[in-house]
């Protein structure tokens, strides 16, 4: 099954095997297929491969999530086939007996590139199996199952599965109340795998106040040569562990995403991450949104972006209580910085004068308004900044199916008003 057309017939013969009807959602999402290569054929163009979209939370498309039953006929209809690469399955009603049937298909699926299974109903039983099945999978690129409550028995399972998986590149096990074991023995298995590049280990069950966990992750960031990009939000992690990290970094040359936020890294803790900053390393993504950096922490980033650093991108800083002192700084560095594209603001104290100064930087096209999350406006002589609806994981758990904001992944929908606008932006999630 190499084509859109044996796909389709492959699932009627299955649900006619199973005396089962076909399930509308799916029927639908493979009619779209077939509209759209038609299209693609017109223009000369051939597709090689399929990102199957079964979301449940796409109200425009459906308004019943797949459950196990329907991972069943999945799994016998995607068996052999060539065709579909990614399945993203979000936001449904699967369980561990849906993840034992998916469990199989990864096994046998010599295609299968990218599964998505966040916010679904799994366990410690599903995941188990999900992670064996990976042991001897060659194909699979990337697993995402935030918000599966996998528990310490999930996340062990994932770590033994690190240690022999050779071919995995990003694992998502965000909000699956991983406890400090699994944390540990994630980190742990990282100082010989060497072919994960993502990790995202947001939101731990932690009882410990020690920071033992982030102490694990920065040695393993030490030696570790492959992770581009890490996510450690929500750990109770402080100043220690903030300095721990930082020492631990300024030798890593394959870091480019560090994500930090919704953590209690003060001034003290920005003073250290911004000694990595101006070591130049190759952080390109650095998430501090949601601490309490204040204007000294702010001044600290400042100084590294002004002085220093060339390489990074993005940066976050929101909800952080920086005043008029620490924003300006923040302005006047990136007078002086031109790497810096994208920076996120909102949540601070916005007096006038930084308002004024970031209105400023606006206007003179050094920030774009799609880069940032402010928009610049004047009441009565006076600036002002209101909030703008971009982050850098603006697509992580929901995106938009019409407007001018669809990334490539989602399936267009129709717009209940009657418009519909061509996609012109492609956000990542990841």
């Amino acid at each position: 099954m190499s084509d859109i057309h044996s796909t389709a017939y492959r699932y009627d013969a299955v649900c006619t095997e199973l005396g089962v009807s076909p399930n509308p959602y799916v029927v639908k999402m493979l009619e779209k297929e077939k509209e759209d290569t038609v299209l693609m054929k017109k223009k000369g163009e051939f597709k090689e491969n399929m990102h199957l979209y079964l979301a449940g939370n796409n109200k425009l498309l459906t308004d019943k999530r797949l459950v196990d039953q329907d991972m069943l006929v999945l799994y016998k209809t995607l068996q052999n086939n060539l065709y579909v690469t990614s399945l993203d399955l979000r936001f449904n009603n699967i369980t561990d007996e849906g993840a034992k049937h998916l469990a199989k298909l990864i096994e046998e699926s010599a295609t299968l590139r990218d599964l998505n299974l966040m916010s679904n109903d799994i366990g410690p039983e599903g995941a188990e199996m999900l992670a064996k099945a990976l042991q001897t999978n060659e194909s699979m690129k990337s697993l995402r199952l935030t918000g599966n409550k996998i528990g310490n028995r999930g996340g062990m399972a994932f770590a033994q599965m690190l240690q022999v998986n050779t071919t995995l590149e990003a694992l998502d096990v965000a909000d699956c109340d991983l406890t400090i074991e699994s944390v540990i023995a994630l980190s742990t298995v990282l100082h010989q795998n060497k072919t994960l590049k993502a990790l995202n280990v947001n939101r731990p069950i932690l009882f410990t106040q020690q920071e033992e966990t982030t102490v694990h992750y920065a040695k393993m960031l030490h030696v570790n040569t492959t992770i581009e990009e890490i996510h450690l939000q929500k750990y109770d992690m402080r100043d220690f562990g903030a300095t721990r990290l930082a020492e631990n970094l300024m030798q890593n040359n394959t870091l480019k995403c560090l994500n930090l936020s919704c953590n209690r890294i003060t001034r003290d803790g920005a003073l250290e991450i911004s000694k990595v900053l101006k070591e130049n390393t190759a952080i390109e993504i650095l998430d501090l949104g949601y601490n309490r950096l204040e204007d000294d922490g702010a001044c600290h980033i400042a100084e590294a972006l002004k002085t220093y650093n060339t390489n990074l991108q993005t940066l976050v800083v929101s909800f952080n209580n920086i005043g008029n002192k620490g924003l300006c700084a923040l302005a006047d560095a990136l007078k002086v910085n031109t790497s810096l594209k994208q920076i996120f603001i909102w949540g601070n104290k916005l007096e006038e004068p930084a308002t004024i100064a970031f209105a400023s930087l606006l206007e003179s096209g050094r920030i774009k308004s799609e880069d940032t999350d402010i928009r610049a406006y004047v009441v009565d002589g006076v600036t002002k900044l209101c909030e703008l609806n971009n982050s850098i994981r603006r697509h992580y758990y929901y995106a938009p199916s019409y407007g001018d904001d669809v990334p490539t992944w989602q399936q267009r929908g129709q717009n209940p008003r009657g418009s519909d606008v061509i996609a012109i932006k492609n956000f990542t999630t990841y």
